[in-house]
């Protein structure tokens, strides 16, 4: 049995780091145009909508009552987004930098963690060359996952990938599924194999460019990531879209959550029928209110985490993927001194 994990001060940077996704306008003919491509901008709206919530029981048997709430103005002022009447399709432009190190935490004060974990990490890198995880990354840049709401009902997706060395990659978004990551044809193994290499530190870094086009209809409301709004009580606006410089965009956390998305490995994968989750500590999924890796069932990531970096083997090769997968995407891990 493998001692326990003295890293009371435990962090490690994230190694895939997208910038925001910018978002123009333009026409699918015309796509590889860029002079033709119009930035698109945010459209504020005042709309009078209908009362429509759950409303009490006293409410709902009594019909004067209902209806002297439904005469009620529910006034609101929201921010919109669409493609101008002439343009079809949807562009977002992002660029996603790859690092490797992650056998170094950028801080860490445990003795027998810092003598440990390097060479198990190492050991992973030479075992595997982050080649399942390079390619699940590729998967998801090739299929347009970081579209979001954008992707529903989008007639076709095409990709360009620039990574900087040779011809751009070009893919068909709706050649790739987003249940699994089984797909494979050249190019796609060409971007796996230069994500892997830059994963594993054999390059300094990788910075690649993704040109994403989405045909989804002449003059259609497009969706930029949507600003928190904390107290809407105060605010002009019940519903505040993410701009950069007066351009529409996407968040960069949305883009990485995006690519980060290819847990298949939790348990009741095929039970749960969500397909692929976002790489967590405990398999959060906030839309659904879950968390799909429990200490109890001995499947989170300290759980995993604490065995295999002080050598400890795990039960299959998906866990070791899923462990350095949250390593990858960074963050603090530290505990508390006390028992």
């Amino acid at each position: 049995m493998a001692t326990k994990n003295d890293a009371t001060v435990l962090a490690f940077e994230k190694k895939l780091v997208p910038s925001d996704g910018y978002l123009y306008g333009t026409t699918w003919e015309k796509r590889g145009q860029k002079d033709q491509a119009t930035p698109l901008k945010l459209i504020p709206k005042s709309v009078r909508g209908t009362i429509s919530n759950r409303l009490k029981p006293a409410l709902q048997s009594d019909p004067l009552k209902l209806n002297a709430e439904v005469e009620k103005p529910n006034l609101q002022t929201v921010d919109a987004c669409a493609l101008g009447e002439n343009q079809d399709t949807l562009r977002l432009h992002f660029t996603l930098k790859i690092l490797g190190g992650v056998e170094k935490p950028s801080a860490s004060n445990g003795p027998t963690f810092n003598a440990s974990y390097p060479k198990v990490a190492q050991a992973y890198i030479e075992q595997e060359g982050f080649k399942e995880l390079a390619k699940r990354y590729a998967v998801n840049i090739a299929n347009g996952r970081y579209f979001w709401r954008n992707r529903v009902g989008a007639e076709k997706i095409e990709v360009i990938v620039d990574t900087g060395e040779g011809k751009p990659l070009t893919f068909n978004g709706k050649d790739f599924k987003l249940s699994h990551f089984d797909s494979n044809n050249a190019d796609l193994q060409t971007l796996a194999g230069k994500i892997a290499e830059a994963l594993c530190g054999r390059l300094p870094y990788l910075l690649i460019s993704v040109e994403a086009y989405a045909l989804v209809g002449k003059a259609q409301e497009v969706y930029p990531s949507e600003e928190l709004v904390l107290d809407k009580g105060k605010g002009d606006k019940s519903k505040i879209l993410y701009h950069v410089n007066d351009v529409a965009a996407m968040h960069s956390q949305k883009i990485g959550n995006a690519l980060r998305t290819i847990d298949t490995w939790y348990p009741d994968f095929d039970e749960a029928q969500i397909g692929p989750i976002a790489i967590e500590p405990y398999g959060a999924v906030t839309n659904l209110g879950k968390a799909f890796r429990t200490p109890k069932e001995k499947a989170d990531f300290y759980t995993l985490f604490d065995r295999f970096a002080l050598g400890e083997k795990l039960a299959d090769k998906n866990q070791e993927h899923y462990v350095m997968a949250v390593l990858v995407r960074g963050g603090v891990f530290g505990q508390s001194g006390k028992d």
